[in-house]
């Protein structure tokens, strides 16, 4: 895809470490001190539940700007069924083209071909304000729920949005997140050591 100076592309093996320190960059001390999202994304190139047909990149001007990846994983249904689902992320453009419409433009397109390959659903953590933009509602409203937490939590985090219409009506349950989401604070230390050094900051609104 190539529109208004932007191409959207297949990320390759090339664009590896450019799109862990775009990542890094975008991410940084923005949910915690530093931030672990492209250790995350590192790993997950070597998950079997990752989709390289669905692996991202936007450039502008010949940089990288933007990042997009997904993963395969299930809804455990109430009824005993495995209902195979997506999870997104992490998504990232760098912080000096933030707000500009780049990451709707990367989402709606990524969805899309999401779409065009016949999954069902997407399914993970993000803000509605935003993501809602892009046809995404609270995962509550499908009946599904967030594994592991309460059920008189908070789980207005979880967002949910039908690629197929009518894919999850009748399915209610619990949704699994991919094991390669997890990652040891140790490991993420030591690969961040590879890359330049910034400044850990404890700042208003982090979440860990």
């Amino acid at each position: 895809m190539d529109k208004n100076g932007y191409t959207i592309r297949l990320e390759n093996k090339e664009d590896y470490r450019g799109v862990e320190n775009l990542v890094r960059e975008s991410f940084w001390n923005v949910y915690r001190p530093g931030c672990s999202e492209h250790y995350v994304i590192h790993v997950l190139r070597d998950d079997p539940a990752f989709v390289r047909e669905l692996d991202f990149v936007m450039e502008k001007d010949g940089r990288l700007i933007g990042q997009n990846m997904f993963m395969k994983t299930v809804i455990e249904a109430d009824d005993g069924s495995v209902v195979n689902v997506l999870t997104m992320g992490p998504i990232g453009i760098t912080p000096e083209l933030k707000r500009r419409g780049y990451g709707k433009t990367l989402l709606d397109f990524s969805l899309e071909k999401a779409a065009e390959l016949g999954y069902g659903a997407v399914l993970f953590e993000g803000n509605i304000g935003f993501y809602g933009k892009s046809g995404f509602d609270y995962a509550s409203r499908f009946g599904i729920r967030y594994h592991g937490l309460p059920e008189d939590a908070d789980s207005s985090f979880f967002l949910c949005k039908e690629l197929v219409p009518g894919y999850l009506d009748g399915i209610t349950g619990v949704y699994q997140t991919p094991q390669g989401y997890y990652v040891k604070d140790e490991d993420v230390e030591e690969f961040d050591k590879d890359f330049p050094v910034k400044e850990k900051l404890r700042l208003p609104g982090q979440i860990f």
